[in-house]
């Protein structure tokens, strides 16, 4: 199974911006479904966004359209998440995530579609 690894993960001012990186083991990433998710303590699994393998079509959850934006970077074989406009939430960790195959679109945002999962990366939004 393909590993996934986050990083750039750190404190940040509210309003500030953040590069999240998840490189994937083996495998070329447009091989895969991947999404990145969030969690706060306490709080169920967020879908923040997603890119489809086929056609890299990109999806985004509610609370972070327009600010957030997914790509794939095939030198680094990793998807990217950058952050802007970030709001203070305190400490959340983000995941990403893996899936083959070609799941529909309405399933895209939830965490059980996803098969595989990165250990997280630390998001600190605070003053």
């Amino acid at each position: 199974q393909v590993q996934l690894v986050e990083s750039g993960g750190g404190l940040v001012q509210p309003g500030g911006s953040l590069r999240l990186s998840c490189v994937a083991s083996e495998g070329t990433i447009s091989a895969y479904n991947m999404a990145w998710f969030r969690q706060a303590p306490g709080k169920e699994r967020e879908f923040v966004a997603a890119i489809r393998k086929s056609n890299g079509a990109k999806y985004y959850g509610d609370s972070v359209k327009w600010r957030f934006t997914v790509s794939r970077d095939s030198v680094k074989n990793a998807v990217d998440l950058q952050m802007n406009s970030l709001k203070p939430e305190g400490t959340v960790i983000y995941y990403c995530a893996v899936v083959a195959g070609r799941p529909i679109s309405s399933v895209l945002g939830y965490a059980s579609t996803y098969v595989n999962w990165g250990q997280g990366t630390q998001v600190t939004v605070s003053l």
